[in-house]
């Protein structure tokens, strides 16, 4: 953990209800176990185009949440597009959704927080939308505010 990773328990204890904590148990898989950083959204289903665009370009410190609407059917993310968002400066990944290759991923120096793995590849049409706000566990997700993870769970600014 690095000096200036902040435990979720912890901010919590300090900021209470203006924080929303997302239950729902996401499985902590990249390399770096503490991430935080504003908020860009995607909303999509069995389909990772969008995904990988946008960890293609500059992340300046952000965390991408992606809502896959919870399949663990598709992987919505593989190592070479989290090698990516490490290149680009991307803090961290949030999918509501699986990835693969979590050997690979869990090894690069990168937040990374997803319901599980399958090594099924997802459709690459596009479909889906950029920068809206998100649902997920009951928590809704708003692009630009910030977001703490770490091996305890997600916390939001409401």
């Amino acid at each position: 953990m690095a000096a200036s990773a902040v435990n979720t328990a912890d901010l919590f204890d300090e900021r209470g209800e203006e924080l929303d904590s997302v239950a729902l148990q996401f499985q902590s898989l990249g390399g770096h176990t503490h991430f935080s950083g504003p908020v860009r959204t995607i909303r999509c289903f069995e389909d990772n185009a969008l995904v990988k665009s946008a960890l293609a370009t500059p992340g300046d410190g952000a965390v991408l949440v992606v809502d896959g609407g919870g399949s663990l059917r598709t992987a919505l993310m593989g190592d070479l597009i989290a090698a990516s968002a490490v290149a680009n400066g991307w803090a961290g990944v949030v999918i509501n959704g699986a990835i693969r290759d979590r050997t690979a991923i869990a090894g690069l120096p990168l937040g990374v927080k997803a319901l599980g793995s399958n090594p099924r590849k997802s459709a690459k049409t596009g479909d889906g939308e950029s920068d809206v706000e998100l649902e997920i566990d009951g928590v809704v997700i708003r692009p630009g505010a910030r977001i703490w993870c770490d091996p305890d769970g997600i916390l939001v600014e409401r």
